[in-house]
């Protein structure tokens, strides 16, 4: 599709298999490094408040992201399933999968080496700090982590800050990805993303 032209808000909501305050963050003045465990994996998401990607309006549509990667592993490809929300119609999927798999350059899963294992069409309800991908994703997380430096998280941009949770539930049966964990990290913030 080429470069578009896009902005898109909204809410983001993350959790990963990494303790609180997951290591990747920026805490303070200090950039975040390797994952707490040198493997990442986890669920990551949008809910688009606002926006349009090329003149396709696309507030109040959802995206998800299943991945996986390892720092230990050459060049860290991720590994990777992108949920679209199934209300999309064809051009809004369209522009969505080329904004999240191609367009935002600031997005190590675009920058880096990656695995696509596939784009699904998906029932995404976010609410807040829960997430349900049809019956494959569970994400909740209630209790915030204290501190007072801020936190803020390169996906959604340094820029933005938000805070870091730790995780009710993460439980993910989305082939070929499977895990479910308690007491993990969990990160909360907007997102404000446009083309120059």
């Amino acid at each position: 599709m080429g470069d578009l032209s896009y902005r898109v808000s909204g809410a983001y909501f993350e959790s990963c298999n990494c303790e609180a305050i997951c290591p990747c963050r920026k805490i303070g003045s200090v950039l975040g490094s390797r994952p707490t465990y040198g493997q990442c994996y986890g669920v990551l998401s949008w809910a688009i408040e606002s926006g349009s990607i090329d003149g396709i309006e696309v507030g109040g549509l959802s995206v998800a992201l299943v991945y996986r990667y390892d720092d230990d592993e050459h060049g860290s490809p991720w590994s990777l399933v992108l949920h679209v929300d199934e209300d999309a119609d064809r051009k809004q999927r369209a522009a969505l999968k080329w904004l999240f798999l191609d367009g935002l350059h600031q997005l190590p899963w675009i920058r880096k080496a990656r695995h696509l294992i596939g784009v699904r069409e998906s029932a995404i309800r976010i609410a807040g700090t829960d997430i349900w991908i049809g019956k494959t994703v569970a994400v909740r997380a209630s209790r915030r982590v204290e501190t007072d430096l801020p936190v803020a998280c390169g996906v959604p941009g340094y820029d933005r800050v938000g805070y870091e949770m730790i995780a009710d539930e993460l439980r993910v049966d989305d082939e070929p990805f499977a895990w479910e964990l308690q007491g993990t990290c969990a990160y909360a913030s907007d997102f404000d993303y446009a083309s120059t």
